[in-house]
């Protein structure tokens, strides 16, 4: 009897020893293969594929460790809804992870693109980005936004499109509205118009949390937009922008000329940091040149870019100051003067510290 007692607690040892090692490997099988590395990995789960096909898929890419283990998982935890796609995994998911993921079909689109259009970007820019990142060309742009039945199409679908973009002086009727940020699209293949409708609908979003303000403001959107517009090209901070917009309102409300450089580089169609603006061009009139003659109390005719969140906020809610100027050294820092001759002494500190702007 004490024999077989050794015998069975022999066999008993062993059964426990490859019980709790079995455990063991199938607890490291289903862990994540590097814990570190988050580097996304594209695979494709290929329609009617079986648990064994995708395991095998799985362990080329390096997402699992073991084939037989993914297996065993699948059957222990009745898995048997595994979709097809493409997938972004990464080594730190371990195989609870990666199953949940396919099963929920949480599947992406390996031609979809990511288009950044940057803040204060103006028309010319968005069409050059269109170009690069579609299959469409800048032409495509201007051709759309030439078509009077579209720009009435849109006037009709949002409510902050008015019949103040199709000013005979504006050069894009869109500028201004197309809200920055980066989007993805399905492919290549995007029209320019659905490019159009998915940042419209986003500033859309944006404007209506703001509706009320604006309808209480004194101003009309579009009005709203264009000092937005020139406050993301003149300042940096939330605080100079809405410092810098409060300088333009004082300055419509004391009939002064906005004077800002960038409605005149607008004006003429040349890009900040290409060359100087000539007298020829500074003095002329234009509708968007705001240091032209004849541009006393007046905006631009419509925003010269299209600006940020913040400053569109500062638009919509200006600091109250008694500033009537403003000049950025070439670090960019804003200094407000009250007087023409604090200004111009401003102007003097700064190039004599040579702090000064020169292209």
């Amino acid at each position: 009897m004490k024999k077989f007692a050794n015998i069975a607690l022999i066999l008993f040892a062993f059964f426990l020893t490859l019980t709790v090692s079995v455990c063991i490997i199938y607890k490291v099988g289903i862990s994540s293969v590097d814990k570190d590395n988050d580097k996304i990995i594209l695979v494709e789960i290929k329609e009617g594929s079986s648990t064994k096909e995708i395991a095998k898929t799985l362990r080329e890419n390096k997402l699992i460790r073991n084939d037989l283990i993914f297996g065993v998982y699948i059957k222990l935890n009745n898995v048997s809804d595994l979709k097809a796609g493409y997938f972004e995994l990464n080594q730190t998911m371990d195989v609870k992870a990666i199953t949940d993921k396919i099963r929920k079909g949480e599947s992406v689109n390996p031609n979809q693109i990511n288009v950044l259009f940057k803040e204060g970007l103006n028309m010319r820019k968005v069409a050059s980005v269109i170009a690069q990142n579609t299959n469409n060309t800048e032409k495509d742009v201007y051709e759309l936004l030439e078509d009077k039945t579209y720009i009435n199409e849109m006037i009709d679908k949002y409510w902050f499109l008015t019949d103040e973009i199709k000013n005979a002086n504006i050069y894009y009727p869109l500028e201004g509205y197309l809200f920055p940020n980066t989007y993805t699209f399905i492919d290549k293949n995007i029209s320019v118009r659905d490019i159009f409708t998915t940042l419209l609908d986003e500033t859309d979003k944006l404007l209506s949390k703001y509706k009320g303000e604006i309808e209480s403001s004194g101003h009309s959107v579009h009005e709203l937009m264009t000092i937005a517009s020139m406050a993301e090209l003149e300042g940096v901070s939330l605080d100079d922008r809405k410092n810098i917009c409060g300088v333009f309102y004082n300055r419509l409300d004391k009939n002064m000329p906005l004077g800002s450089d960038v409605t005149t580089y607008y004006a003429f169609k040349v890009d900040m940091g290409e060359r100087d603006l000539k007298s020829s061009e500074i003095n002329s009139y234009n509708a968007y040149n705001t240091r032209g003659p004849n541009m006393s109390g007046k905006l631009p005719v419509g925003p010269i870019s299209n600006p940020s969140k913040e400053a569109i906020i500062s638009a919509i809610e200006p600091a109250n100051n008694d500033y009537l100027y403003f000049v950025a050294d070439k670090n960019r820092k804003v200094y407000f003067t009250k007087t023409v001759s604090e200004h111009d002494k401003k102007v003097s500190e700064l190039k004599s510290q040579g702090l000064w702007y020169e292209w």
